[in-house]
């Protein structure tokens, strides 16, 4: 009697996938955090790929503290609603929105700065598509991202700045405790990959798919403004990631970081490049193939690489045809045109 264990892994090379234009090498691997025996090697190399280079990360965590520094109301302009204050968070989120996804979107699309170069799937975005709003693909996803998702965005920072200037959620300064003001940093987008994995399944119910999640899930070919284009009922769900802090001592810091982690991270996920070119050399990371992977075909990899989610449940998908066929043999996997 033989096991899948018995024969080789299939490996495929960066580039050579018959599927993709692009792909990175196969299998695609998940973060080693929670593997056992632990591995400290691989770990450290795992988040030092998020923190010590130019990631989105960083570019995130960067942004939460300059905001926090420059851009943000005073406590006690916060501590009563007007909407002086409640409109210059919004209008300050709708800018940081389109910096990114626009920004990116014309850089890898409009302008074609690097062609196809990393590009995963060769298909251009859609156009003159009645699957769309508008018939047309970024216009859709423009419009849901910004009418929808920077509208939740910003009422779950706006509760949470007055809940905390009016001391009703637990606060962290940050002389108070540094450890777990510096910890919160790297847990938080641990918990993120938690909570998303289980509110995407619960997305992927039928009756809530057909209401919902049907409406992200029109894009299989995705751009920066795929992201966060959501019906509003998965805006409110997927962000409420952000009640952690309600009853975890943060700092508004750590909320802004969270919140750019849940709505700024997806338009570089959803890039659909590997990395962005600049002058022939890859500058940053951009895509995820295992997120890419769910898009074209549909009931695998629920969650992100950095929990082990889908591979504890059975639903990861590494990018080989081996592991196609397993997915295929409980009749899940099904693709995406």
């Amino acid at each position: 009697m033989t096991s899948k264990n018995d024969f080789p892994e299939q490996r495929v090379p960066a580039g050579q996938a018959s599927e993709w234009n692009w792909n990175p090498d196969l299998p695609i691997p998940t973060s080693p955090l929670f593997r056992w025996p632990p591995k400290p090697i691989e770990t450290v190399k795992w988040l030092s790929s998020y923190w010590l280079g130019i990631s989105a990360v960083v570019v995130e965590f960067v942004l939460a503290f300059a905001v926090w520094e420059f851009l943000q109301p005073g406590i006690e302009e916060i501590k009563s609603f007007s909407f002086g204050w409640v409109f210059q968070i919004y209008v300050r989120n709708l800018a940081l929105l389109t910096l990114v996804a626009g920004g990116l979107h014309a850089y890898l699309y409009s302008f074609r700065k690097q062609g196809s170069r990393l590009k995963y799937d060769a298909r251009d975005l859609a156009k003159a598509s009645r699957r769309f709003t508008f018939r047309n693909q970024v216009f859709d996803n423009m419009f849901w991202s910004l009418a929808s998702g920077v509208t939740v965005w910003t009422t779950y920072e706006v509760a949470y700045n007055w809940a905390a200037a009016n001391d009703y959620v637990p606060s962290l300064a940050i002389g108070q405790n540094p450890v777990w003001f510096v910890a919160w940093f790297a847990l938080i987008p641990i918990w993120s990959s938690l909570h998303f994995y289980w509110v995407h399944r619960v997305l992927h119910w039928p009756p809530l798919y057909r209401f919902a999640h049907s409406l992200h899930h029109r894009n299989v070919t995705v751009g920066p403004w795929s992201g966060i284009s959501m019906h509003p009922l998965e805006h409110a769900m997927y962000f409420s990631s952000v009640l952690i802090h309600v009853v975890v001592a943060s700092h508004p810091v750590h909320v802004l970081f969270h919140l750019y982690l849940e709505a700024l991270n997806p338009a570089f996920s959803h890039s659909g490049f590997d990395g962005l070119l600049y002058r022939d050399k890859k500058r940053m990371e951009l895509g995820d193939f295992f997120h890419q992977l769910h898009h074209r075909y549909f009931e695998c990899n629920y969650g992100t690489a950095e929990m082990p989610w889908d591979k504890w449940f059975g639903s990861f998908h590494d990018g080989t045809a081996s592991s196609m066929k397993e997915i295929r043999k409980r009749g899940a996997l099904k693709k995406r045109n």
